[in-house]
């Protein structure tokens, strides 16, 4: 069995993708990142939670709270006021994009799929129906994934960098969650609070559309 790193947040999209990523056939070796976010503890008890219910034994936690330190994202940086209740699909750069965030988590996993003979690196961003970040597009994991090739060992696998929710939308990656059985009521999204999702935050409002566009009934409560 080939093993494969799979980036999780802990949120939705992550969630998903180690369940396409088992279903698939491979041992997942699960790596979550904390960069100093507003929601640091929820995800990182979410992503515990979604390791135990798909019953992923191989994890690492890294933090990378520098980027929080650095600023520049109203994920980071509470001084910085998130959107409530705005179009997600608003044209733009959003201010909780978190500056080159994608290339440090993509890093840190290309490390540990070297040290594994990984062959691959999974991670959940999605290009089609996302908050518009640039690191979350096939083009740049492609550069990525070239420039972790030049970098890798010789004598070790170049892992290939594997996205396999990037053309759906909410509604679709949804679904497609359900159909695998994904513990989808273990995942959080939400950007601001830990306690009960806000609902009203971009990335609650994604969530909702999907779930919406699925037909299926959001299993978390909100605010």
């Amino acid at each position: 069995m080939s093993i494969a790193v799979v980036v999780m947040s802990g949120g939705l999209d992550s969630c998903v993708t180690a369940a396409i990523a088992q279903a698939e056939g491979h041992e997942v070796a699960a790596l979550h990142v904390s960069y100093g976010q507003r929601t640091q503890r929820r995800e990182l008890r979410a992503f515990g939670e979604v390791c135990d219910a798909l019953a992923i034994g191989r994890r690492q936690v890294v933090d990378i709270s520098h980027l929080a330190a650095f600023g520049g994202s109203a994920l980071t940086d509470t001084a910085i006021a998130l959107p409530e209740g705005e179009d997600p699909d608003r044209p733009g750069i959003p201010v909780s994009y978190v500056p080159q965030r994608n290339g440090n988590i993509l890093y840190i996993a290309a490390t540990w799929a070297e040290v594994l003979l990984a062959e691959s690196i999974w991670c959940g961003v999605v290009e089609e129906d996302s908050s518009g970040y640039p690191d979350c597009r096939r083009s740049f994991c492609d550069a990525i994934e070239r420039a972790i090739g030049l970098g890798n060992h010789d004598d070790h696998p170049d892992p290939r960098i594997t996205t396999p929710l990037i053309h759906l939308n909410k509604g679709q990656i949804v679904a497609r969650g359900v159909e695998l059985a994904a513990p989808l009521a273990a995942t959080w999204s939400c950007y601001q609070a830990e306690d009960v999702a806000c609902g009203v935050c971009d990335s609650c409002l994604l969530r909702l559309r999907g779930f919406a566009q699925a037909g299926v009934p959001d299993p978390i409560c909100y605010r």
